[in-house]
């Protein structure tokens, strides 16, 4: 194996190319990303990037110095428009094409976008470039509206209320994040934003955008009700980036197919938020589009390109800041799942749930309770009985009156330059194979893995 390509230039790429050189593979390396800027940190750009408490440049995971040092041939700045397999080449926009013995593909999401919504004052959140825009419309003091309150939607909604501007989130589900974890923990999150001057339409679509001189003037409910909006930012999730691979003879479904070793045909690996493979830990097919995932992913799909042959098998490991709010989970949250309250109270703002699934703990969710959730996802590891927590309380509609939230224990934040394979203190413990029988440690659960 002389040519390894890595197509998708985000966190998921970056690491399986460095992973490769740090096992000691030392062959033609080439990355291939669509975006010209060196690769960057996502989780900021809705947070620290959108309200300017970081410069964009902070958000660089790799400086070009320390990218020289991959000794890889670097094609930022140029899409990938078509594999083909049998040549074992990517041929790319600008009409070249690169030839490979193996390959990863690490191509991400794509944001979805609404017809008609090509109009000044609409912005998505995918990329540095969009939240550099984003935060310079936001500057000034405009009405807002988010379409779309899972993880994007409700952290965008958190960071503009947070520049004291008018904010308004759209959601046709009953709550917010409701497809993440239940409509419980949703209506917590719903008193939350409420409690900050956010204001909730929930239960309610969208019809169409309004305009005049091609900028959106506003947002026409399908309840006949419009929201004057300045800005309009869409959050309505994400497709996997795939479309380059079409008529490859990969299997693209929700994502690219993959076996339980991220293999989606033979010396081709997918990584990432595009990667769907089965996880023997729960039994199901899984995608995930969190941060921690990436990273875990790509360091065994290299392993396995060098023959490991391990199968990946994670427990997702996730989190959100919204206000002076974290909420971390591990594990998967099906929408069948019974929650119990194990620790703390929703109405001090700060407390740790288990999720029982078929008998087993299948996640638990900690509110500004960083020590216990990290305590309880043991739980979540040995597949344990939900009969542990038969003697707990399940949440009780009246638990959701919560008043004054406790201040969460925040991680230092990531520094440019430090290695995207270093374990988070918090997931060392799962990392450990005597402590995960096996299975390869963590990751993060996606807006739709069992959520």
């Amino acid at each position: 194996m002389k040519r390894i390509a890595v197509v998708g230039a985000s966190a998921a790429g970056l690491t399986a190319a460095e992973t490769l050189r740090r096992r000691g593979w030392d062959g033609h390396l080439t990355v291939i990303g669509a975006e010209s800027r060196p690769p960057y940190d996502r989780p900021p750009l809705s947070k620290q990037i959108l309200t300017g408490a970081w410069e964009p440049e902070r958000a660089t995971l790799r400086s070009l110095s320390d990218l020289a040092r991959l000794r890889a041939d670097l094609r930022l700045g140029q899409r990938a428009t078509a594999l083909d397999i049998p040549g074992r080449g990517v041929r790319l926009a600008n009409g070249t094409s690169v030839g490979f013995d193996a390959l990863v593909i690490a191509t991400g999401v794509a944001p979805r976008r609404l017809p008609g919504s090509d109009l000044a004052g609409v912005h998505l959140l995918r990329t540095l470039d969009d939240a550099i825009a984003l935060r310079a419309a936001l500057r000034g003091g405009p009405r807002v509206v988010v379409v779309g309150a899972g993880f994007l939607g409700t952290e965008v909604a958190a960071a503009a209320r947070a520049m004291s501007l008018e904010v308004t989130v759209i959601e046709p589900r009953p709550v917010p994040m409701q497809r993440a974890f239940g409509d419980r923990i949703g209506a917590l999150v719903a008193e939350l934003h409420r409690d900050h001057g956010t204001r909730l339409r929930c239960g309610v679509t969208l019809r169409r955008l309004r305009r005049a001189g091609g900028r959106v003037t506003g947002v026409e409910l399908g309840d006949g009700t419009t929201l004057p909006a300045d800005v309009v930012v869409l959050a309505l999730g994400a497709t996997p980036a795939t479309g380059w691979l079409e008529g490859s003879g990969l299997r693209l479904g929700d994502g690219v197919e993959c076996d339980a070793n991220c293999r989606a045909a033979p010396g081709i690996y997918a990584a990432g938020d595009v990667a769907s493979w089965p996880n023997a830990h729960f039994g199901t097919r899984m995608r995930l589009e969190h941060r921690m995932n990436a990273t875990e992913q790509a360091m065994a799909v290299a392993g396995n390109l060098l023959g490991d042959a391990a199968p990946f098998a994670p427990v997702p490991y996730f989190w959100t800041d919204q206000y002076d709010t974290r909420i971390q989970a591990y594990g998967i949250f099906p929408p069948d799942a019974e929650m119990r309250i194990v620790h703390g109270d929703p109405s001090e703002g700060r407390f740790a749930a288990a999720y029982g699934h078929r008998g087993r703990v299948v996640g638990v969710l900690g509110w500004n309770a960083p020590r216990q959730v990290r305590t309880l996802r043991r739980l979540v590891v040995d597949r344990a009985p939900w009969t542990a927590f038969a003697a707990t309380r399940a949440l009780s509609p009246a638990a959701s009156r919560h008043g004054r939230r406790a201040q969460g224990t925040r991680p230092r934040p990531r520094r440019a330059g430090q290695p995207l394979g270093r374990t988070p203190p918090q997931n060392r413990g799962l990392n450990n194979p005597a402590n995960r029988r096996g299975h390869i440690a963590s990751g993060r659960e996606t807006d739709r893995a069992a959520r």
